[in-house]
């Protein structure tokens, strides 16, 4: 039996075999604001550890049922599919939550992140402290894989995320305050989520998306010339524009920059909406609020008109893909032929 301490050579320092399992044996402590605040996250390889092989690294953000181990045996099948095993580090964080109708056992220091609402998806305060954000433990994973001291070959950070790791990643994209100040490349991969943070208070119409990404029997509105404009029904659904499905009221981390941040941000960094085929379904957590259906009756299409959305009015140049014979799933999301390309960049 291949043992996990096999040693790869390179030049001369001995690194050890990457750790695969969605067990405790592969998960390491990322402490936050000095401590002793801390949360657990699954990994390939220690974050702490100089490892010259690594050349790329994937953070994947879990969906609502907070199963990190889960999404990070997906995302180590994605890079043992994609032959990059050896040379990128996974990193897949847990936003554990006891409370409500979350019970998730917590360890000694280890941060309680909200159960329900939008609240750690969308960059939300801690339920111990307020200063304290999920996306501050997204920018502290990011500072660790940028340090040279560490990764010294690292060329670039692929963060991902599935369903309500999609909102998380969505948001994350457009409100970060560290990805121009890593020096590594990051990008951002939004898969199959409910809803997006829109930058005003435009909605899509009929035009924005395929008529296969309509829901089973959806009547379509006629007469729209135009994919986007004024959402006709502001005055019955008064939370359509708020965050997180807008920028008003914003709170937690976002609030660090203003809107015309946000929307240059959102523009300027690099994004892949990585939409299922067949998530045309009020399936697995769906947002059926009035807020989420302004964006689009199904999830396939919302993404493609929040992609068409930035592309056209903001000037950005995000690729919206689709996946062949997927719904809302994502291991065959991410371990698609469509998806491996864009996990896992191709290096000079």
């Amino acid at each position: 039996m291949r043992t996990l301490f096999l040693l790869l050579l390179s030049g001369s320092a001995a690194v050890a075999a990457p750790c695969v399992s969605g067990t405790q044996a592969c998960t390491e402590w990322v402490v936050l604001s000095n401590g002793p605040a801390r949360s657990m996250v699954y990994r390939t390889y220690p974050l702490q550890t100089k490892n010259e092989n690594i050349t790329r690294a994937l953070v994947m953000v879990h969906g609502a049922s907070r199963d990190a181990d889960n999404y990070f045996r997906t995302a180590v099948a994605s890079a043992f599919l994609a032959g990059a095993l050896e040379n990128t580090i996974v990193v897949a964080p847990r936003f554990a939550s006891k409370g409500g109708s979350c019970n998730d056992t917590l360890a000694d220091n280890e941060v309680n992140w909200p159960c329900s609402g939008d609240s750690w998806r969308s960059g939300g305060a801690s339920a111990a402290n307020s200063k304290l954000t999920s996306y501050d433990l997204a920018d502290e994973i990011l500072r660790k894989l940028a340090n040279k001291t560490i990764f010294p070959n690292l060329t670039v950070i692929v963060v991902a995320g599935h369903s309500a790791g999609g909102q998380f990643v969505n948001r994350y994209q457009m409100s970060n305050q560290v990805h121009e100040t890593l020096g590594v490349p990051v990008s951002y991969v939004v898969s199959n989520p409910s809803s997006y943070g829109y930058l005003d208070s435009t909605r899509p119409r009929e035009p924005a998306y395929s008529v296969s990404a309509r829901a089973p029997g959806y009547v379509p509105v006629a007469g729209d010339p135009a994919p986007f404009g004024t959402f006709r029904d502001a005055r019955d659904c008064t939370t359509f524009d708020k965050w997180p499905y807008g920028l008003l009221g914003r709170s937690g981390y976002s609030t660090r920059s203003t809107d015309d941040q946000l929307k240059k941000q959102a523009a300027s960094r690099p994004a892949v909406y990585l939409l299922g085929e067949l998530d045309i379904l009020p399936l697995g957590g769906f947002d059926g609020s009035c807020s989420a259906m302004a964006q689009g009756p199904t999830r396939l299409a919302r993404g493609e008109a929040f992609g068409k959305y930035v592309n056209e009015k903001f000037g950005a140049h995000h690729t919206i893909t689709e996946v062949h014979l997927c719904g809302h799933n994502g291991r065959c999301m991410f371990t698609s032929e469509e998806a491996l390309p864009i996990l896992f960049p191709k290096q000079k």
